[in-house]
């Protein structure tokens, strides 16, 4: 992809990363947070996109959908963790990509399990220092977990439709 190509996308990303963050949520018990499939379409920018570009529909489509959903106060917290989540994956999905002829199942996981663990640890943080307690954060680190291996889960499956349809070259 270039120029108009390569933004045309990366908004196209940012926009799913809204709608799958802001329209498909199941709340989490005892707490005010929400799980969502906009990790979904993170991972699936780091296919597409590459590392720049998914960095930017990441960081500024997950905000947006916190914004825009009535979570203005995790945005901030967001910005970075989604960021430098999809930073950490398209980082390791390059060298992965550049060194190794693995399948794409297991270069997703290494390059994504270790972005999505960076994602819990981070909301963990954010929940500690936003809350006062080291106790409260616990309830949600199960339910990102499960958020993140569902976005792994997803983004591989659409990912593999893209590339049989023949929308885009691997």
């Amino acid at each position: 992809m270039k120029g108009t190509q390569r933004i045309v996308a990366t908004s196209l990303m940012m926009g799913l990363i809204v709608v799958c963050t802001m329209f498909i949520k199941i709340p989490i018990p005892l707490t005010t947070g929400y799980v969502h499939l906009g990790d979904a379409m993170i991972f699936l920018s780091v296919f597409l996109l590459g590392t720049r570009y998914a960095v930017i529909a990441s960081a500024f489509g997950s905000t947006l959908g916190d914004i825009l959903s009535g979570f203005a106060m995790w945005a901030p917290w967001t910005f970075f963790i989604k960021g430098i989540m999809a930073l950490i994956a398209a980082l390791i999905y390059g060298m992965i990509l550049k060194y190794t002829s693995s399948s794409l199942i297991t270069k997703a996981l290494i390059s994504m399990i270790p972005s999505g663990i960076f994602m819990v640890i981070g909301y963990f943080i954010a929940e500690g220092v936003m809350y006062g307690s080291w106790i409260t954060p616990w309830i949600g680190v199960p339910w990102n977990i499960g958020q993140f291996a569902v976005g792994i889960i997803l983004a591989i499956i659409l990912y593999k439709a893209l590339l049989k349809s023949k929308l885009i070259k691997p």
